[in-house]
C-alpha cells in the first residue's frame, strides 16, 4: 500500500503531493475520531485504509480544500446565514 504513495498515478488522482498530503491528513483525523472505513479492508492501518479510498475515488479535496465523502449530499440548503452585526443604531 505505501508503495502507491511512490507513484504519480495517485499523486495525479488528487492533483499534486501537497494536496494529498492534506486529503490524506484530513482523512485520518476523521478516521482517528471515530469515522468508519469507506472501504472493506482486513487491516487497522489507518494510512493504508486511506490510501485505497483515495484510489477507489471514495474521497476527494473541494475546491476550498475541504475532504469530501463520494456520494455525500452537498453542504447547504437552508437559509444563508445572515450577518447582523452591522445594524446598528
Amino acid at each position: 500500500m505505501i508503495d502507491e504513495l511512490r507513484e504519480e498515478k495517485i499523486v495525479d488522482k488528487v492533483g499534486g503531493r501537497f494536496k494529498l498530503s492534506t486529503l490524506i491528513q484530513k482523512r485520518m483525523v476523521q478516521l482517528q475520531a471515530g469515522s468508519r472505513p469507506l472501504v472493506d479492508m482486513k487491516t487497522d492501518n489507518r494510512l493504508e485504509i486511506v490510501i485505497q479510498e483515495i484510489m477507489q475515488d471514495k474521497i476527494y479535496l473541494d475546491t476550498d480544500a475541504h475532504l469530501k465523502i463520494t456520494g455525500e449530499p452537498a453542504a447547504g440548503g437552508g437559509p444563508p446565514e445572515l450577518d447582523l452585526t452591522n445594524l446598528g443604531g
